[in-house]
């Protein structure tokens, strides 16, 4: 009798309760873990997007001179290394936004004060931008007409990619501006200038 209440007792309260557990640990598991790049759907798109301005703005940043950092075309608007740190300080607000919080030990408003230092700034491009890619990554595609404000309007998260999509476009422009003012090619261009066949002298 002792031994069929014993059965009973696992059977209807310790066997359900541990399932319950092992099932909230495989869902924290999930959560913690980073997605699979996804190979189509809103996302991937997007994803496209962030490798193509990651590779341009960190070889942009690396082909400018550590002493061309502080040249600004005139008073009143950022310099060369303020645009990157604008770019750096923006990917970790943006992903904020998008519910992923900096890592530990990443302070926003002091990113500005890496921007006369080349080294610095190159890297921190570069874990900004993996550190955003890890905020899309934790988004779904069925997320896409939700709610979400960035840059102070509402929108859903498709239009936050635009959005986004456009804020990078808007500085890498600049960018590339600066860069040739200061005689620097684009690291793209002058690639793509040196797979060109020589013109022909006539």
């Amino acid at each position: 009798m002792r031994r069929n209440m014993l059965f009973y007792l696992l059977l209807t309260v310790v066997f359900p309760l541990l399932a319950s557990l092992a099932h909230a640990q495989e869902k924290a598991a999930e959560k913690s873990a980073p997605s699979a790049m996804p190979t189509s759907g809103l996302r991937a798109e997007f994803l496209e997007e962030v490798a193509y301005y990651e590779q341009r703005y960190t070889q942009l940043a690396e082909a400018m001179p550590a002493d061309k950092y502080r040249w600004r075309p005139s008073e009143g608007v950022r310099s060369v290394g303020e645009v990157y740190a604008h770019i750096v300080g923006a990917n970790y607000g943006v992903a904020r936004a998008l519910g992923t919080q900096p890592p530990a030990g990443i302070d926003i408003k002091g990113i500005m004060a890496l921007a006369n230092d080349k080294a610095k700034l190159i890297q921190a491009l570069k874990d900004s931008f993996a550190h955003f890619r890890g905020a899309v990554l934790a988004l779904s595609d069925a997320d896409a007409d939700k709610p979400q404000k960035m840059f102070n309007r509402q929108t859903t998260v498709r239009g936050a990619f635009m959005m986004i999509d456009r804020h990078w476009g808007e500085h890498l422009g600049q960018s590339i501006a600066y860069a040739r003012m200061n005689g620097v090619v684009p690291p793209w261009t002058e690639e793509m200038q040196k797979q060109q066949p020589a013109a022909k002298p006539k």
